[in-house]
């Protein structure tokens, strides 16, 4: 699903550089659930905006799905955002004068689905995220696990193949962050690869594999040996499978 080879950032400020990352290799294969951690500074949240196409790279080459994200317009890479990748961040970026069905309808608008099917589509989104009975609520009404949920129902709603998610679980409570990571490791198991960035040891521990950045290299990639299963209602998301995601 994702190749990096020898992945470098620079960000320029008139003569000063700084070398965010300082050339990175990384495979993650369809499927995985992966944690991304380092303290501030180590080149995680870099790493994050280009895996997600928010960002480009200075040198070094980013295989998604088989494309050479280097070759690529912008245009190109906004259909490749829009198509294959969900995103989810600590604090839920809704729309504060929109209610969580318009919200999760955002998307789909902007891909030219039509009024019926975005409301279609955007109501079972809520329904299997368990906000049926809050689909004409406004942020500033719903709970903040609330509102990450939403958050998730908009991230799937044009089934992308890749989540990912920056500190999902950094503004919710331990009872909320337990029902965003059962719906995650849900969402894990009908195919769909996650990458998450936490600074949170515990909450990194639900993924499979954690993968730890310094000084913006990798410099420690393991498998989770006791993975924290995340016990909560039990979901119908299969409205989210995305057949590329488990070809």
């Amino acid at each position: 699903m994702i190749t990096l080879n020898n992945i470098v950032k620079i960000y320029k400020t008139g003569d000063i550089e700084l070398k965010a990352l300082a050339g990175v290799n990384l495979s993650i294969a369809k499927g995985e659930f992966v944690s991304i951690m380092g303290p501030s500074g180590s080149g995680k949240s870099t790493m994050m905006n280009i895996l997600g196409c928010l960002d480009t790279a200075t040198f070094g080459e980013y295989f998604l799905d088989g494309v050479n994200i280097n070759d690529t317009s912008e245009d190109e890479l906004a259909d490749i955002r829009n198509r294959k990748i969900g995103f989810i961040f600590q604090s839920f970026n809704l729309l504060p004068r929109t209610t969580a069905l318009e919200n999760v309808e955002l998307p789909m608008l902007y891909k030219g689905i039509n009024l019926r099917k975005r409301r279609e589509k955007a109501l079972k989104a809520l329904e299997a995220v368990g906000l049926s009975e809050r689909i004409d609520h406004k942020p500033n009404e719903l709970s903040g696990g609330q509102q990450q949920r939403v958050a998730i129902a908009r991230s799937l709603v044009n089934n992308p193949v890749i989540l990912m998610a920056d500190e999902p679980t950094g503004n919710l409570d331990s009872k909320s962050t337990l029902e965003i990571m059962a719906i995650f490791q849900q969402l894990n198991a009908i195919g769909i690869t996650i990458i998450l960035v936490t600074h949170e040891p515990d909450v990194a521990k639900y993924s499979q594999r954690i993968i730890h950045f310094k000084d913006g290299v990798i410099d420690e990639d393991e498998i989770v040996q006791h993975r924290s299963l995340a016990e909560s209602e039990l979901l119908d998301l299969n409205l989210f499978k995305n057949e590329e995601a488990v070809s």
